[in-house]
């Protein structure tokens, strides 16, 4: 009987040796922050994130602090940013809505953008728009989606000047019934994304690409089911990989310069 526990034994005690000292060895995403005693500017900086359910997040619509922020993206950089900068005192504002397009934006923007008075505005949109062309909504297209956009924007600058802007990219993954009709949605969100980076470049803001992120991630570790479960949205590590890219993007942010430390970029 002895004789029969030993080697599982060892085999036991070699594995939790081994994760022990690989857990050691994987550099901390919270390392790749400043320290938390560096505040220079950014004193009660307000972060604002709007889009569609991807940045939503089942979001509660109260001053629940344990859903709020939803459950995605933007709850896990707001997370990071609370930790690392008790100091500088942050506020983070989640006003995404499941199923909007650019235009559902428009109609609510100044109650759920303007007048909250952001420091930064991260927006992600697109890919309801990109999926109701593909459905057959002529009036859904690239060139509306992208002048709609851009009255989004002139309206922040002009009524918000300071305000940065942070332009994600939409994305999709061939996955059920995105990957049903890859062409006609490939095309459709590519027009997308290329008005987006346009704009960015346009209105000067901080542009996060994530279309190949999650390319080569479904490439590296497939399917692409285990980074988004409809090719819309993304799994938890999706929104792992989108907050850091995000961080990663935005380590020139004005709500963190001038500072000492180490780089805001995640190691990926």
């Amino acid at each position: 009987m002895e004789e029969s526990k030993e080697p599982s034994r060892r085999k036991f005690l070699k594995q939790t040796s081994f994760l022990g000292a690989t857990a050691f060895s994987i550099p901390s995403v919270l390392d790749a922050f400043p320290t938390a005693a560096d505040t220079g500017s950014g004193q009660n900086y307000t972060f604002l994130f709007q889009g569609d359910s991807i940045t939503d997040g089942n979001r509660t619509r109260d001053m629940d602090w344990n859903h709020v922020l939803g459950h995605g993206y933007a709850y896990l950089i707001a997370a990071r940013l609370w930790y690392q900068f008790p100091a500088k005192r942050f506020h983070f504002f989640n006003r995404g809505v499941s199923g909007n397009q650019v235009s559902d934006l428009m109609s609510r923007w100044q109650k759920d953008s303007i007048d909250l008075k952001p420091d930064l505005v991260s927006i992600l949109i697109g890919v309801n728009d990109a999926q109701n062309t593909v459905y057959g909504n002529k009036n859904a297209t690239v060139f509306s989606y992208e002048n709609n956009y851009r009255v989004l924007l002139q309206r922040t600058k002009k009524q918000l000047p300071e305000a940065e802007l942070v332009i994600c990219e939409p994305f999709i993954l061939p996955v059920g019934k995105i990957g049903d009709k890859w062409s006609d949605f490939r095309r459709e969100i590519s027009g997308r994304q290329s008005a987006a980076r346009n704009l960015s470049e346009e209105f000067g803001a901080i542009y996060i690409p994530l279309q190949d992120s999650f390319n080569e991630a479904a490439e590296k570790y497939p399917p692409g089911e285990y980074w988004m479960w409809d090719g819309i949205h993304p799994m938890p590590n999706g929104h792992e990989l989108i907050a850091r890219e995000w961080i990663k993007q935005n380590s020139s942010g004005k709500f963190l310069t001038p500072y000492t430390g180490k780089s805001l970029s995640c190691i990926r």
